[in-house]
């Protein structure tokens, strides 16, 4: 997984597979999501990221042993 944020067009994508895109969706205003052709989620891009998420340069990594 890989996060990226560009300051310049204050774009925040986070990329969960080295997937080609096939197709993007606008799910809600502001949140596209990329899908693979074989329809895996290969990415979501957040639009306007510094007024919809709280740390655009910061990234807290958690992972639960479950």
């Amino acid at each position: 997984m890989k996060i990226k944020y560009d300051k310049e067009t204050d774009v925040l994508y986070i990329q969960l597979s080295s997937l080609a895109v096939a197709e993007s969706d606008q799910e809600k205003q502001g949140i596209i999501i990329d899908f693979a052709s074989n329809n895996q989620i290969v990415g979501i891009e957040i639009l306007n990221a510094s007024a919809n998420v709280d740390q655009v340069n910061g990234v807290l990594y958690e992972m639960t042993n479950g």
